[in-house]
Order: structure tokens, then C-alpha cells, then sequence
């Protein structure tokens, strides 16, 4: 299968780009490398693999990817809510008027798998889980944006996956996700002050995200035209609850709360993802796999743009 990725060279990208290429799979990545990383090097050597040093919004350009494409799938994105709001004007360009665009070229003989968020549930009800049913209400333009994207492709016809809060190594690392953030603070610190310690969220691996797009491809028939809510489903956590779970591993972590700041995307939500898991999709890396995979790799590298900002 020929198959398309825009940002193919970030954090879910540099995992993803690999796997689809192992599997055997012609892979091409439209990335404008905006924060210089090299991630893809290692894949460079895979005749299968092209890259294209470009913008998802260069109209021309990426039409013209799309038309020899049997997949695409649209990672491109400005992602979270913080480099969202400082530039808000390429954040409606990149993450919806370019998936937008990916929507109106891609054709119904084409299969096309969306990356969402689940963050786009917003604050929801205390033990009620927010499953494909459950009204989106974002806060932050980042939320949004994913969700109008979303709603788009949706009508099309498409695959869309509302991916958990992201964790673990990656060889596009980043290190302001949730888990990989407290990970790295109790490596490095020994502590972290929390704010909004019982605000709960649901969380996945970076490779079980990779692998959800060959699941998708493989079953699209039955899937399309639907959202899918993707996470652990043994990993509805505080923040507060997660500390505890680092600290199993990390004796001498210690947290404590503290009214210092405020999620701009207010998520506070528990999840379900019976969805997926009935058409046969389980993710197979457990949060304390991903932690203590986290507390080897931060033996390597230090906080240093290992971030999107």
C-alpha cells in the first residue's frame, strides 16, 4: 500500500513511519521539520520510504501527494493548547484548513485515518465515561480545532481516532506530555508541585498510537465513518494518581498539590474505549512498561527542545 504521512517525522510520526515500512508498506513523509529533528535518519535506508521536505498547507504540493496515495494519514499538527493560543492564526491553517484540504482531495476509493484527541471532552461528570456518544465540548482553540477537523472527515466518510494523552519514548521525543513530563521530574528533580491534583484523563503509549494506524487500515471497511476513543482502559488517572504510580518505581519522588496553575484545555474526563476494543484493538504497553522505559531513556537526554513550543 502507497501511503501518505503528513509530519511524519514527529512524535507519533517517528514511530509510525518505521512500522508502516516494516510492515511493508510504501511510505511517503510530508514534513516541514520545524523543530530540526533528525528522527527519520535511521530510515532512510528503506527504498521504500520517500520524503518530501514541504508544508501540509502548500495546497499544490500536497494534492498532488494525495492523488498517488492509497492512505493518507494527517498528523501535521501545531499539538496542545499552549502553541495554539500563541499563534492561532497557523494553528487554524495547519491543524484544520490543511486537513480540510485533505478531506475535499482524497477520494472514496482512499482511506483516510484522522489523529483526534479526547482532550476535545473537555470537563466531564465525576465516574461518567465519556464514550464516541458523548457531547465534545473543548475549551482551548487546540481542542477545538481538533474537533471541527474531526467533524469534517467524519462527514466524508473517514476514520477518525481520539487518542488518550500520549506517553513514552519516541525518537522525536517530547517531553511536555503529561507522563513523559512527571517521568523526566522525578528522574531529575525528585519532586513536582501539582496543580489540579484530582483532575483525571486517560493515557496511551506512542507505539500502541502507531500501531492503532495499521489496525484502522486493516479494518476499514467496518470502521469508517466513525470516531474512536483510544487509551488504556486501566489508566483513567488523576494527576495525583499517576505520582503514586511513578513513584512505585521512584521511591524517593515525592509530590504534593498546590494552587499554582490551570490546564487550558480543562480535562477532567474518564474514558471508555469498548469502541476499539470490539473490533479486536487492545493497546499492549502497560503505563508502568512506558514509565520505566521513560526512566531508562532520561539516563540519555535532558530538557533540551524536547518539546513542541
Amino acid at each position: 500500500m502507497k501511503i501518505l504521512v503528513t509530519g511524519g517525522s514527529g512524535y507519533i510520526g517517528s514511530v509510525l513511519a518505521p512500522l508502516l515500512l516494516s510492515n511493508g508498506h510504501y511510505v511517503t513523509v510530508l514534513d516541514n521539520f520545524l523543530y530540526q529533528q533528525n528522527s527519520l535518519l535511521d530510515c532512510c535506508r528503506d527504498k521504500k520510504l520517500t520524503i518530501v521536505r514541504g508544508d501540509a498547507r502548500d495546497e499544490r504540493l500536497l494534492s498532488d501527494l494525495i492523488s498517488k496515495a492509497d492512505a493518507i494519514l494527517p498528523l501535521a499538527c501545531l499539538t496542545g493548547a499552549p502553541i495554539c493560543a500563541r499563534d492561532p492564526e497557523t494553528a487554524r491553517a495547519v491543524n484544520y484548513d490543511a486537513v480540510r484540504l485533505v478531506g475535499d482531495r482524497a477520494s472514496r476509493n482512499q482511506m483516510v485515518v484522522y489523529p483526534c484527541t479526547n482532550s476535545g471532552y473537555g470537563i466531564g461528570q465525576a465516574d461518567i465515561y465519556c464514550d464516541e456518544t458523548t457531547p465534545l465540548k473543548p475549551v482551548s482553540l487546540y481542542g477545538r480545532l481538533k474537533v471541527e477537523a474531526e467533524r469534517y472527515l467524519l462527514d466524508k466518510g473517514f476514520v477518525t481516532l481520539r487518542f488518550a494523552t500520549l506517553f513514552g519514548i519516541s525518537p522525536r521525543m517530547r517531553l511536555d506530555l503529561l507522563v513523559n513530563d512527571f517521568t523526566y521530574r522525578a528522574v531529575v528533580d525528585r519532586f513536582l508541585v501539582l496543580f489540579e491534583p484530582h483532575f483525571k484523563r486517560n493515557y496511551l503509549h506512542v507505539r500502541d498510537a502507531a500501531r492503532s494506524f495499521l489496525h484502522a487500515l486493516a479494518n476499514y471497511d467496518r470502521m469508517k465513518g466513525q470516531p474512536y476513543n483510544l487509551g488504556l482502559s486501566d489508566a483513567n488517572l488523576s494527576k495525583w494518581e499517576l505520582c503514586e504510580v511513578i513513584r512505585r518505581q521512584i521511591p524517593e519522588f515525592y509530590f504534593t498539590g498546590a494552587e499554582v496553575g490551570e490546564d487550558p484545555d480543562k480535562r477532567n474526563y474518564i474514558v471508555s474505549n469498548k469502541k476499539i476494543e470490539a473490533t479486536g484493538f487492545k493497546p499492549s504497553i502497560s503505563l508502568d512498561d512506558g514509565i520505566e522505559e521513560l526512566i531508562k531513556g532520561y539516563q540519555i537526554i535532558r530538557r533540551n527542545g524536547y518539546a513542541n513550543a
